[in-house]
């Protein structure tokens, strides 16, 4: 059977036109305890208002959870529900970004035809069971909207690789080259499947991500293209920080790397968020993967994740000088990001649909 690479599909940047975003409904009591779970509730219609005036919103919740309660609480906010497409699904938490589909466009024909790619999801090691309804999820979206598949076999977060639509892919060691994804795959072999799946033509390694991830370092707490040839990373001047060396050792390796022709990136850095907390998350953490990196493109609008005053004006900056085309909005995301994700976490861009129930 040919693979996705040899019929000219590749994953398209973020910025390219989405069809809808995917977003679950936050329902886990596990990784939202007691009062946390309402909070997190308002942080999702937060991001909800906004981004249904830009595209539409696939907004899977878990059977176990009253859709009627669902829609009073956009009503409440006054979401329009003809942009909302509303799914009850078998679902196990928030993470869309991590077990969605990740789709790939045919780069040979002007209508740009997708597919998904399923690669297997087992919560970031088989930390948090179960996880086998969100698994199940990139084969749900192929039958319900009758999109070409591709089945991978192999285990890959969605947060865990970013590209530039170009064929350069950034992923980091401490994710993919961890033995609790793939530990029957050498790093070439795991090469060669994004090679194969995505399109991808080099991949650029980082090497350690952000104290209190408990994904093992996932790419967008990091590291994103803001366009083709420019990448934002993540930084820290205060060499006591936990994660200063790591931040330092990715920013040397991406100075010095080049793209498939050979040519140099254009390196722009953020000043990290304060990211210890003052209790500590649900598998006791002192700290958690505050980051703008971990911001979301969609259709005419940017949604920058805020934590800390000092920098937020800061980051809003860089991103409205990088997409001067495209509404930038903040959001705070002190509550979202204690379950040790953010806005992109939460975000999966579909393309290529063509019907929305309602």
């Amino acid at each position: 059977m040919k693979k996705p690479c040899d019929l000219g599909y590749r994953m398209p940047a973020e910025w390219s036109k989405h069809s809808a975003t995917q977003l679950h409904w936050p329902s886990n009591i596990e990784t939202w305890p007691g009062n946390r779970l309402k909070k997190v509730e308002e942080v999702y219609l937060d991001i909800i208002v906004p981004l249904h005036q830009y595209e539409p919103i696939i907004l899977l919740h878990d059977l176990r959870l009253p859709e009627n309660y669902l829609i009073e609480k956009l009503i409440s906010r006054s979401v329009n529900l003809q942009d909302v497409t509303i799914q009850s699904l078998p679902i196990n938490d928030v993470w869309a970004r991590d077990c969605g589909p990740i789709f790939i466009q045919l780069q040979n024909e002007s209508s740009k035809k997708v597919a998904i790619t399923d690669w297997e999801y087992n919560a970031w090691g088989g930390k948090y069971p179960p996880y086998d309804s969100d698994n199940a999820l990139p084969k749900w979206f192929s039958n319900h909207y009758d999109l070409p598949y591709f089945k991978t076999g192999m285990v890959l977060e969605g947060g865990s690789i970013e590209t530039n639509g170009e064929g350069i892919l950034l992923t980091t060691e401490s994710v993919l080259l961890n033995p609790n994804r793939n530990p029957h795959l050498t790093k070439s072999q795991i090469e060669q499947m994004l090679f194969d799946y995505l399109g991808a033509e080099k991949i650029i390694w980082l090497k350690k991500g952000l104290a209190g991830d408990d994904t093992d370092g996932h790419i967008d707490d990091l590291s994103r293209f803001l366009n083709k040839n420019t990448i934002l990373t993540m930084v820290t001047e205060d060499e006591s920080d936990v994660n200063f060396s790591a931040l330092q050792e990715n920013l040397e390796i991406l100075e010095n790397a080049e793209n498939q022709y050979g040519e140099p990136f254009q390196i722009v850095t953020l000043p990290l968020p304060q990211t210890r907390i003052v209790d500590q998350t649900v598998d006791g953490s002192q700290f958690v993967p505050a980051s703008y990196a971990n911001f979301y493109i969609a259709n005419g609008v940017v949604l920058v994740p805020l934590y800390d005053e000092r920098y937020d004006e800061i980051a809003l900056d860089l991103f409205r000088e990088f997409f001067p085309d495209r509404d930038i909005i903040g959001i705070d995301c002190t509550d979202l990001v204690w379950g040790q994700g953010s806005i992109h976490c939460i975000t999966q861009q579909l393309y290529g649909l063509t019907h929305f129930d309602h």
